[in-house]
Order: structure tokens, then C-alpha cells, then sequence
């Protein structure tokens, strides 16, 4: 199956703009154009999106990224430099979660007080 880059804006959520950016820094190198010069993707680029946006979500640098997808390029000689890259990202992304995680508990210990003192709260001041 082929898509378009509108059809592929619609499958995935990101933006137009952001799959054509993806694509001129060089994070889509297998996607394929038609005669007319139009980039047309497939099931498998709509996963290498899905991976790029995963990364990028979870804080890896567009340029580390681009490493992961040239080192891919590269192909089986860069097998333990792609595991170890995720195996390290995997690990930042985890000490994130436990600050996040820190950070919620506040944020819950704060609106517990809240519910606890409700009647000692000013009315219009009630969360």
C-alpha cells in the first residue's frame, strides 16, 4: 500500500509540515517518490514515523535520531550501536518517569490538602 503525505498527516497525526521536515533532515531516507517528484510511503516508512515520533517524544535529539536511522543505513555492522543507543535512551527515559512520577506525587499531596481543608478554603479559590 502506498499514501500520500496528506494520507500519512491523517494516519498518524503529525503534521504535513513536521513529515516533510522529518524527510529534509534526512530521517526518511527509504521514502520513495513518484514521476511527479511527490513523496509516496508505505507500510513501512508509517512505522519508521511512528518510531522517530516515539524517540523524539520520549526527549532523543532529531540529530541522535538521524545517527539511529544512518547507522540502520549502514545496515548489520551497526547492530550493537543501535541496541546500545536504545538501551541508553531507554534508561534517560526511566529517570524521567521517576522524576515525573516525584513530581505527580507532589502535585497529588497538594490537592489531597486541598480536599482535606476544603471548608478552611475561600469559595471562589476551590479547585
Amino acid at each position: 500500500m502506498s499514501y500520500s503525505v496528506k494520507q500519512v498527516s491523517d494516519k498518524t497525526g503529525l503534521s504535513s509540515y513536521t513529515i516533510r521536515y522529518y524527510d529534509k533532515e534526512g530521517l526518511l531516507p527509504f521514502v520513495k517518490r513518484n514521476e511527479k517528484g511527490n513523496r509516496i510511503f508505505n507500510d513501512q516508512d508509517l512505522e519508521w514515523l511512528s518510531l522517530i515520533h516515539c524517540l523524539k517524544n520520549t526527549g532523543m535529539q532529531l540529530k541522535e535520531i538521524k545517527k539511529y536511522i544512518d547507522w540502520y543505513v549502514e545496515g548489520s555492522s551497526t547492530f550493537n550501536l543501535r541496541k546500545e543507543m536504545l538501551i541508553k535512551h531507554r534508561e534517560e527515559v526511566l529517570k524521567e518517569l521517576d522524576s515525573l512520577k516525584l513530581n505527580l506525587k507532589k502535585i497529588d499531596d497538594k490537592i489531597n490538602y486541598y480536599y482535606k481543608n476544603e471548608t478552611n478554603i475561600h469559595p471562589n479559590l476551590k479547585l
